[in-house]
């Protein structure tokens, strides 16, 4: 169970301004042997809904929609889908099908693209 303390540190990211707030996140929550911890982190990188903290849940093999853990995975999806804004998320994932090498990360991408136009 994630502790108090960490969604506490894991909130406060989510919300400050600051880029290097989504390296934080990008490098202590997505790298978390804890699924919790990457779920949570996952959460707040798509409430950020910015271009550098959408992509590291959309592009990232192991991260956000590319997480071995379908619960992260799922996670992340549906925090996507709950956002009102999807302007920048239909743009990466755009990209991602267009020229991402990695065939399983295109393949998220192109089936969340689909869920989204639904």
């Amino acid at each position: 169970m994630i502790s108090n303390k960490l969604m506490n540190i894991i909130n406060v990211l989510e919300k400050s301004n600051d880029e290097e707030s989504i390296n934080v996140l990008k490098e202590l929550g997505t790298e978390s042997p804890n699924n919790e911890v990457r779920e949570y982190t996952a959460k707040a990188l798509v409430k950020k809904n910015t271009h550098d903290s959408l992509e590291v849940v959309l592009i990232h093999e192991g991260k956000g929609i590319n997480d071995l853990s379908p619960v992260v995975a799922m996670s992340t999806i549906n925090e996507i889908l709950d956002l009102k804004d999807k302007t920048e998320v239909i743009k990466i994932l755009d990209d991602t099908i267009n020229l991402n090498s990695i065939e399983s990360v295109k393949e998220n991408a192109r089936c969340l693209k689909e869920l989204i136009l639904l």
